[in-house]
């Protein structure tokens, strides 16, 4: 009788660890899956990017990493965007976006005074905002995503003095009520001022984001100082308008040209060289982190005193996503990107 009860104790025992091991190993695989699946939402989720200028190649780059991080994270996304370089058409695209009340916005601000109670409206509503490529920093969103402009401005105004041996006169063309551009301009100018006095600035004009009209401005200030030496664009289509203008005019081959980003007219005219160089941003990462800021928000991950959580990680405030200097030298490497 002894030798059945230890024997049914010895077999209890046996089924015991294997009900252990089983569950331990299930555990595990689970846990593991988790691990190489990453945090997984839901494709009922929708989160939407509002830009202006909706068709320009500028964008392609953003809505990319938008759409990558949307795939990562198995959610749906939407593009919308003001056809038009208009903040009040920008307003509007962005109240129809608030009344479909999506999981998350992400917005490049046309004008940060303007545009911000319409952001703060979304923030009230309970919607997650980040901002990206240009910020609007007294707004409610809770942290901007892009280039550190005032740097970019900095480059820039490095990268003419080198073009023009530390001497000359410069132009510069850009958009004045725009944040980013705002502090392009602010590092240019104040580089150029503190480090290379032998250069001086000697009119700033606003291109309106239009190459006709920045091509217009570029003319006037090749014919009020024919001595011009070299135009710094604070944007792609204002370089585009830049470059036919100097493209046209007497003694192109003078006037340097320093513009910004990657869009396909922009690489042409750098390798015809036209444009000297271009300041290449990291536009995938900006869509790319503003969806992943977005889902961490929407889902709780992190804190947000707007939303009523602060218990998780803060967002930080602003992510820096880098600048590159494109030449005739390493054109051929950004077609196609």
């Amino acid at each position: 009788m002894k030798k059945l009860i230890v024997a049914y104790i010895f077999l209890l025992g046996l089924f015991a660890l294997y009900l252990f091991y089983y569950h331990f190993n299930s555990s595990s695989e689970t846990a593991l899956e988790q691990v190489q699946e990453g945090i997984r939402g839901d494709m009922n989720e929708k989160y939407v990017m509002v830009t202006f200028q909706a068709g320009h190649d500028y964008w392609k780059r953003a809505l990319k990493g938008f759409e990558d991080a949307a795939d990562a994270l198995n959610v749906s996304i939407e593009y919308r965007g003001a056809a038009q370089y208009d903040v009040n058409e920008q307003i509007t695209v962005l109240e129809q976006v608030i009344a479909k009340k999506p999981d998350g916005i992400a917005i490049s601000a046309i004008d940060p005074d303007k545009i911000t109670t319409t952001i703060n409206k979304a923030v009230d509503a309970g919607i997650p905002v980040v901002l990206f490529d240009s910020g609007a920093p007294s707004s409610k969103a809770q942290t901007f995503i892009g280039t550190n402009n005032y740097n970019a401005g900095v480059m820039g105004a490095e990268e003419m003095a080198a073009l023009l041996n530390n001497k000359g006169k410069v132009g510069i063309v850009t958009l004045p009520n725009q944040l980013n551009h705002q502090e392009r301009l602010k590092g240019f100018q104040e580089t150029i001022e503190k480090d290379y006095p032998g250069i001086e600035v000697v009119e700033v004009k606003d291109g309106k984001g239009s190459e006709p009209v920045s091509r217009k401005a570029a003319n006037e200030m090749l014919a009020q100082y024919p001595d011009l030496n070299g135009i710094f664009a604070t944007e792609a289509i204002g370089g585009i308008g830049v470059g036919s203008a100097v493209s046209s005019a007497k003694g192109k081959n003078k006037v340097k040209i320093v513009s910004f980003d990657t869009d396909k007219q922009t690489l042409d005219l750098i390798k015809d060289g036209t444009i000297s160089a271009t300041l290449a941003q990291g536009t995938w990462k900006m869509g790319y982190w503003s969806l992943q800021f977005l889902f961490h928000l929407n889902h709780k991950l992190t804190a947000d005193s707007k939303l009523g959580n602060i218990s998780a990680p803060p967002l930080p405030a602003n992510v820096d996503t880098g600048v590159s200097v494109i030449t005739k030298e390493n054109v051929g490497d950004f077609y196609g990107q």
